[in-house]
């Protein structure tokens, strides 16, 4: 069972590495798809401030128009000034001429309006152009970057893997899976000694009949709280390691290391 122990300890460092490497090969593609996205978004923009910049050229052109029909409509009026007679018409006439010349001012405060905006969407759309550009630009280096990136990751991978098979023979299977899922649930450490009566993994004493099932080594003994595998160590020895900075890191832990329910049932 010793042998066996120690594979299970290179084996964890193997593991935790490959896992560690296919979590960043996970994460390789997301930076490239926020790119893309940014850049998708952007161009939806792009169309959205275009058709804005279409829909208020064609509104100006019918400001114009409307612009020159009232001033033809005002002067006309002015003109028909020198034609009235009586009082009546004078004061309708006149009525109609302020009128109309309220409908201009209205319209052409409106166009200098209009035109203001139209030339802020031309503005905007011009620098929109030039982030589009970046963003392009970003897509494409994080593409060369990402395809790089994965051809070391999976070289990285295969390495890890190689080194795996040879640790594995002599290992049942079905300790393999579970040590597995182990390392990958908890932090890269799936093999930890007892001290005395105490977890190393978790901290939490174990009892005194379950520790001398550990010291025997007649078989795999899983840790009642955190779900690791257990291993007799002599307190005093693992004193010496840690002086000579040997030591295994453990993670801390507490009550929020005991098991669920359902996460590690076929270990216990």
């Amino acid at each position: 069972m010793q042998e066996v122990f120690d594979k299970l300890r290179d084996l964890q460092s193997v593991l935790a590495k490959k896992f560690s490497v296919l979590e960043e090969v996970a994460q390789i593609p997301k930076t490239l798809e926020t790119k893309e996205e940014l850049l998708n978004r952007g161009k939806k923009i792009y169309i959205e401030k275009h058709e804005r910049i279409q829909k208020t050229t064609d509104e100006l052109k019918r400001l114009r128009i409307a612009l020159d029909e009232a001033e033809v409509a005002r002067e006309n009026y002015e003109k028909q000034m020198e034609l009235i007679s009586t009082q009546r018409e004078y004061e309708a006439l006149e009525k109609e001429i302020k009128d109309a010349s309220l409908k201009e001012q209205s319209l052409r405060k409106s166009l200098l309006a209009k035109e203001k905006y139209l030339g802020e969407l031309q503005e905007q759309i011009e620098e929109h152009e030039q982030l589009m550009e970046i963003q392009e630009e970003e897509v494409k280096n994080e593409t060369k970057k990402k395809d790089i990136l994965l051809e070391q990751k999976n070289l990285e991978i295969q390495k890890l893997e190689e080194e795996e098979k040879m640790l594995t023979p002599g290992i049942d299977e079905s300790i393999l899976f579970k040590f597995e899922r182990i390392i990958k649930n908890k932090s890269g450490i799936g093999i930890v000694p007892i001290h005395g009566l105490v977890c190393q993994g978790c901290h939490m004493t174990l009892p005194v009949q379950f520790v001398n099932d550990v010291r025997r080594g007649d078989d795999f003994k899983f840790c009642p709280y955190c779900s690791r595998v257990l291993f007799w160590e002599d307190a005093e020895v693992a004193e010496l390691a840690m002086s000579a900075n040997q030591e295994t890191e453990i993670e801390e832990a507490g009550l929020s290391d005991f098991v669920n329910a359902d996460e590690f049932s076929d270990l216990l």
